[in-house]
């Protein structure tokens, strides 16, 4: 099963561990979370039920357009178009287009998500 482990971290806390990554004293671990949420906020705006709906209906039904994701979910194309890319930022979907006509695909290359978050700040 293809899981992808997302973490919290402030952005002071991911520019430090990206510039400790870059000067070799930090090397992560293939355990650590391969994505980064700013704020368990932000992880539950992204993640909400509803989207979650969202990525389980194009993982099962792969549908061949934006227009066919949105005839699915009863949502509207724009909200839907803007939803997607607010996910493949956070590697949640991958949008191609390569689909008829030009269209885009988008695919969930993940069965689940796990979180790695602590309880309490540093």
């Amino acid at each position: 099963m293809k899981a992808l482990k997302v973490g919290i971290a402030s952005y002071e806390e991911m520019k430090a561990r990206t510039m400790a990554i870059a000067r070799g004293t930090l090397k992560p671990k293939p355990g650590d979370p391969k994505i980064w949420f700013p704020s368990t906020e932000s992880l539950v705006r992204v993640l909400s039920d509803k989207n979650r709906t969202l990525l389980g209906t194009i993982r099962e039904a792969q549908p061949q357009s934006l227009s066919d994701l949105a005839e699915l979910t009863g949502r509207h194309k724009s909200n839907l178009s803007r939803t997607l890319k607010t996910m493949a930022r956070y590697g949640l979907v991958q949008l191609d287009r390569r689909g008829p006509g030009g269209a885009v695909l988008a695919s969930v290359p993940w069965e689940r998500v796990t979180v790695d978050l602590r309880l309490a700040a540093k």
